[in-house]
């Protein structure tokens, strides 16, 4: 009887951890009162649990605010150098590594094209092992405590991913990254996968344009297209994706990869926007890791009347009509229009996008939603899969081992 008493008062102080760091990483800075307040955990818990993680190296005072009457209240936030988290964005056209400290701060990214690969498992592994040495040159490795990686696809029985627009079936990937990545760091290293719009759902939720929001939806646009929806939680938001991008919103219309007609990717992602381009003006598209380069220029030359402005209208009236869809299926208070394409186009096409969206979803539900841009730049994809092992840190109470 004394061992299960003692199993429990182990697992309620993990628990306590886990909470209290969850919200700290969350909402911070905030005050030891405020962690009082939105826990429930009573104030001698809280105190007791903040000391033990200050103890750690975890947490660390940030300052202080002005209280009503009485004196001011000192702030705390998770300490960013208390360790760094390296995340893998593996795209249909390229692999981006970045190195992050514990907040999410960059401090480091590497991009190399998958041309030249022909998206084979193993040399796509060696691709992601190549840019993990390179973003650690010079750097601390015995600093880092996590990797997360991204793919544009479904990640089953610890690690199979299941890629269509990769040609990847069943592709045990995780036993490719693991002993590839583990020569370059001195101990074991955990590494983690999931979907890439899932991640990107998650660091949008933490960091960029969907926080604070009780349903945000993350719409990932990139060669790929898919969409992350974001449900406000009591530590963490929860976040579940969908193959949005392989929704029809044209009958009969032009092809997909996935090989249907009509799918939304085949109008507003990176590819096809440049591919409908190059047919309006008689040219060969530019496809691959160069098609983001051809997009912004595009862009740019949207700026005045002509093909390119028609290519991007025509983008914007799909992309909003794909949300209208989203929007009467669930019913967010906010959009965040993110990924590589997002960052690039989005600006130029928000007003269009917002348009068709007030046109074609439902009066009293467009009037409880905001459709916004992505805040996480063009690295948002590898800080996405920078949250996968941050969010085990916050699950494990700021534990390591």
């Amino acid at each position: 009887m004394t061992q299960v008493v003692r199993q429990t008062t182990r697992d309620l102080r993990r628990h306590n951890r886990a909470a209290l760091l969850s919200s700290l990483y969350l909402r911070g800075p905030v005050s030891r009162l405020e962690l009082v307040a939105e826990s429930g955990l009573s104030a001698a818990t809280v105190t007791n649990v903040v000391s033990e993680l200050i103890a750690d190296g975890v947490v660390a005072e940030a300052g202080s605010v002005e209280s009503d009457g009485g004196r001011p209240r000192t702030l705390l936030a998770v300490r960013p150098g208390f360790g760094h988290v390296v995340g893998v964005d593996v795209s249909e056209t390229h692999v981006e590594v970045g190195l992050f400290d514990c907040a999410l701060g960059t401090l480091g990214t590497v991009r190399h094209p998958l041309v030249g690969t022909r998206l084979d498992p193993d040399e796509v592994a060696a691709l992601v092992r190549t840019g993990i040495a390179e973003v650690l040159e010079g750097g601390e490795p015995d600093a880092v405590f996590g990797v997360g990686v991204g793919v544009p696809g479904a990640v089953r029985d610890g690690g199979i991913v299941h890629a269509p627009t990769l040609g990847w079936r069943g592709v045990a990937f995780a036993g490719l990254i693991h002993p590839a990545v583990a020569e370059l760091f001195p101990g074991p290293m955990p590494v983690h996968l999931d979907n890439r719009a899932r991640t990107l759902g998650q660091a949008e939720s933490w960091r960029g344009a969907g926080r604070g929001a009780d349903r945000a939806i993350v719409a990932l646009l990139g060669v790929g297209v898919g969409a992350a929806v974001a449900t406000a939680g009591p530590s963490h938001p929860g976040i579940t994706t969908s193959e949005w991008g392989h929704t029809v919103v044209k009958a009969g219309g032009a092809a997909c990869r996935c090989g249907s007609h009509g799918c939304l990717e085949a109008y507003v992602g990176t590819e096809a926007v440049v591919r409908h381009y190059a047919e309006r003006v008689g040219k060969q598209p530019v496809i691959g890791d160069e098609s983001d380069v051809e997009l912004a220029r595009i862009v740019a030359e949207a700026q005045d009347a002509g093909p390119a402005a028609d290519v991007l209208a025509e983008t914007g009236e799909y992309l909003g009509i794909g949300i209208a869809n989203l929007i009467n299926l669930l019913s967010p208070d906010r959009v965040v229009l993110s990924g590589a394409a997002g960052a690039i186009m989005g600006p130029a096409i928000l007003p269009a996008v917002r348009d068709a969206v007030r046109r074609h979803a439902l009066d009293y539900l467009t009037g409880h939603t905001e459709v916004v841009l992505g805040r996480l730049g063009p690295e948002a994809v590898a800080l996405g899969a920078a949250t996968l092992p941050v969010a085990r840190l916050l699950a494990s109470g700021g534990r390591t081992g």
